[in-house]
């Protein structure tokens, strides 16, 4: 039996996990199994500079952080080595660093992640990691907004043009 201050100290990683999930805006659970010090150091320097907590986590504290919310399905996926990262404010980082890394190493692998307090299945999460950053979304939608104003004030240079460029009725009758 462990002694009331391990217990205590477990309970706290539990409230601490279950703040910091119920906090996040997304989630991804991964298998970090088979990675040097060296790869591990590098994404948690890539993951930090997105803004993404990143953590290993016991199988049992995390399955008590999610019991009895919406991603209590998630823990039917929590065996072997586990770690969670959450990202508060950014919904695609942590999936699009993670799969990226995964698919750069074969023991990495995905195993869960959850978007708004919902469970995502590996196809939506997949499809979250391959949509591009906050920052490129934000210039192609500004793009798309601009085309047509830069589309009329071409139009209207090439009329200027034309009117200035062309001869007048008058020199053409002259010739």
């Amino acid at each position: 039996m462990p002694s009331a201050s391990v217990l205590e100290q477990k309970k706290q990683i539990v409230a601490s996990v279950a703040d910091r999930i119920s906090n996040s805006c997304a989630g991804v659970i991964v298998d970090y199994k088979g990675i040097s010090v060296a790869d591990d150091t590098a994404l948690r320097k890539e993951l930090r500079e997105a803004g993404v907590e990143y953590t290993v986590v016991k199988n049992t504290l995390l399955k008590l952080a999610i019991n009895g919310t919406s991603l209590e399905s998630m823990g039917e996926v929590l065996d072997g080595t586990t770690a969670l990262a959450t990202s508060k404010d950014d919904y695609v980082a942590a999936a699009r660093i993670l799969n990226k890394y995964a698919e750069d190493h074969e023991n990495f692998k995905l195993k869960a992640g959850y978007l708004d307090g919902e469970v995502m299945t590996m196809e939506k999460l997949k499809d979250l990691a391959n949509l591009p950053s906050r920052e490129t979304l934000l210039s192609m939608v500004a793009n798309v907004f601009s085309a047509p104003i830069a589309g009329f004030a071409r139009a209207v240079q090439a009329i200027a043009c034309l009117l200035y460029t062309s001869p007048s009725p008058r020199d053409r009758s002259l010739s």
